[in-house]
């Protein structure tokens, strides 16, 4: 059973406890000053540490202080005179009990406590394993994803190791492989350097392993050690591996390519691997086998199209340019155009002012690319900022317009607006929702020929009556309630109808005559349904080759309850980012009900709670819990266990109340 530390100057209460805990099998142990305290929790610590608050000859406060080292591995219960609870204590005890106390009350607390404790130690490894496990499986999914982007042999082997890396997170890895028959090749990936001797032995020990696979059998290619050239990879340069790496933990999977050998694959780690992850490793090792095979039958195909794998990694290393180094040079290198222009640096001539003129239009173009590529890393990584306040979208569609305007006379087009329903609000961040306007009507004068008519309007309407096209029936399905819908529509160039469904894909434009004249980098639509995403809104579009497109966006109409579900979307995705706590609890109670119940925090209260826990993690200490038939909602910042919760009239919603729990105590109610 358990061991229970009882701190307290009361040799009665010492012996009246000894009596109760060991007739149901407790190791009891007290203590009656702070070093016997100290010295029994030096030894072992305690599963429970019942405190006697009222004990005068022992410092207390050098007890809080201890106790509150240890309080995440501890059970602590405190033994009060009265209901008066001291501000110290609530930070370092999981139950307070008032005396007298009655036996039976003692020892349900005892029981009780025990089973949260365990079943949150057993939630907790569940927890670590599960995250673990879905770690790997994200890991696995977007390999897949990766592999199948790519035919070339050198960047499949790379992405197999950074997939190895973030899944397993080896110290050494080895890949064995032929460029030809006459080429054996061993690619080392490893944290630190590895020395010569070191480097040596791993070239030993893959042409034994490779031996070994054919034994009694002939070998595809004769390997020796002479002949087998290395190129070593280290991500810490300056340490070095020595022969103790050999005494780590490996693993050993062969990549064969149907019935044809390719290679093998094997990794070093200092920490044991589990099963789980032998199975995730030979999954990757197997991944990686369909894509090489296909490499070797289109290896010729590729070497024709060797221009073209040159562009694409060109793109790749001007995305990381423009992430790292070309967005600082911009603003000079406008300023001193526009210096230029001005005539301040020297007299401007006309064929000059014509330079100038098209280099400031680049520049312009230049500068919307590096600010899409940054937007996209933003929002993938969750690190967009949104300011949500109540915004009038019919006025922020008229500035836009204003903005564009001049672009738009000087092709020639008509815009024009209509809004059926004024004044109507919604909760979003107005800098935001400006760039989704911008961008759906800049695509809509590039795509408009000269003479055409650009229509602006909204509309509100409820969830039932929004009607797409199939292929985005999923950006629909969950909305509910009343929507302001936005439409932009354009008479021009139009898509085709099996490019439609791509059209919100990065990096991905409709080919056509007019497209490749204009431009861009295919990530303006994708930003624009991210943005809108995180609105709770939604994003489709109707298109007929030249009959013209509409691109519609619907964003809810601003209520208590919807603006709550938006705050609520982007405070979860901040606890992501930020690993900071962030709970949800919904009981089955009434408002009143849960205010005092949670308000008061003590033990049977926390028991009522969770007594039906669904535990979901973001990041390393949130918890999610749910209780069904829910008639409140608890939303709660709190770094720390919940203290105090406030009902907030003002965000009552149907049967359900909103409430919001406090950091530190308030003074006064809201």
């Amino acid at each position: 059973m358990a061991k229970i530390l009882l701190v307290s100057d009361s040799n009665d209460k010492i012996k009246h406890y000894d009596e109760i805990l060991s007739k149901f099998s407790h190791d009891f142990m007290f203590a009656t000053d702070n070093q016997m305290f100290l010295d029994a929790i030096e030894v072992e610590v305690a599963n429970i540490i019942i405190l006697d608050a009222s004990s005068k000859s022992i410092d207390l406060p050098q007890l809080y202080r201890k106790i509150n080292s240890i309080k995440d591995s501890v059970i602590t219960i405190v033994l009060l005179k009265d209901d008066k609870i001291p501000p110290e204590l609530l930070n370092i005890s999981d139950a307070f009990l008032t005396e007298p106390v009655a036996d039976n009350i003692l020892l349900s607390t005892i029981n009780v406590n025990l089973r949260r404790k365990e079943s949150l130690v057993r939630l907790a490894t569940s927890n670590q394993n599960l995250s673990k496990s879905l770690y790997q499986l994200d890991v696995l999914y977007n390999l897949g994803s990766q592999l199948s982007a790519t035919l070339d042999k050198e960047k499949l082997i790379n992405i197999m190791l950074e997939g190895l890396d973030k899944a397993l997170g080896f110290s050494v890895a080895c890949v064995l492989t032929f460029k030809s028959n006459n080429e054996p090749l061993l690619i080392i990936n490893s944290i630190n350097q590895i020395s010569d001797r070191l480097l040596e032995a791993l070239k030993l020990r893959a042409v034994l392993n490779y031996k070994s696979l054919f034994e009694n059998k002939e070998m595809p290619f004769e390997l020796n050690i002479d002949d087998l050239k290395t190129i070593k990879y280290a991500k810490n340069p300056i340490d070095d591996y020595d022969f103790s790496i050999l005494r780590y933990d490996t693993m050993f999977a062969q990549i064969n390519l149907s019935e044809n050998f390719f290679g093998f694959v094997e990794i070093y780690r200092e920490n044991s691997f589990t099963n789980e992850d032998a199975q995730c490793f030979h999954t990757i090792a197997q991944q990686v086998s369909m894509p090489l095979k296909n490499s070797s039958y289109v290896q010729e195909i590729q070497e024709k199209n060797a221009r073209l794998h040159y562009l694409e990694h060109m793109k790749s290393e001007m995305i990381s340019l423009v992430s790292h180094e070309l967005r600082t040079p911009i603003t000079p290198l406008k300023t001193s155009l526009q210096i230029i222009s001005s005539g301040r640096a020297g007299e401007v001539t006309p064929n000059m002012a014509k330079f100038l003129g098209m280099a400031n239009k680049n520049i312009e173009s230049f500068s919307k690319i590096i600010n899409d590529l940054l937007d996209m890393s933003k929002i993938e990584a969750g690190k967009m900022d949104y300011k949500f306040t109540s915004t009038n979208v019919e006025k922020l569609i008229e500035f836009v317009k204003l903005q564009q305007t001049n672009v738009a006379e000087s092709k020639g087009l008509n815009l024009t607006t209509h809004f059926d329903e004024k004044f109507v609000t919604v909760f979003a961040d107005s800098s935001r929702l400006q760039q989704v306007l911008n961008n759906l009507l800049s695509n809509a004068i590039k795509f408009t020929n000269t003479g055409g008519t650009i229509d602006i309007s909204t509309k509100v309407v409820d969830a039932s009556e929004i009607h797409v096209p199939e292929c985005f029936a999923n950006e629909v399905k969950n909305l509910e309630g009343k929507y302001l819908q936005v439409c932009v529509s354009d008479d021009g160039i139009g898509i085709e109808e099996e490019n439609l469904p791509k059209i919100f894909d990065q990096f991905q434009q409709v080919e056509s005559s007019l497209s490749r004249e204009v431009g861009g980098t295919g990530l303006g639509l994708p930003i624009v349904r991210k943005m809108l995403d995180a609105h709770n809104g939604a994003i489709w579009a109707e298109s007929a080759v030249n009959e013209g497109s509409k691109f519609y966006f619907v964003l809810p109409v601003s209520t208590d309850k919807s603006n709550f579900w938006i705050l609520h979307k982007q405070l979860i995705q901040q606890a992501k980012v930020n690993k900071t706590k962030f709970v949800t609890l919904s009981i089955s109670a009434t408002g009143d009900v849960i205010e005092n119940l949670l308000k008061e925090d003590n033990l049977i209260n926390r028991t009522y709670l969770n007594n039906s826990v669904i535990v979901n993690e973001y990041g390393k200490t949130t918890l999610t819990m749910v209780i069904p038939d829910a008639t409140a909602c608890v939303v709660d910042f709190l770094k720390r266990k919940i203290d105090t919760v406030v009902l907030n009239d003002k965000a009552r919603y149907g049967k359900c109340d909103i409430m919001y729990s406090y950091t530190t105590y308030p003074k006064e109610k809201d």
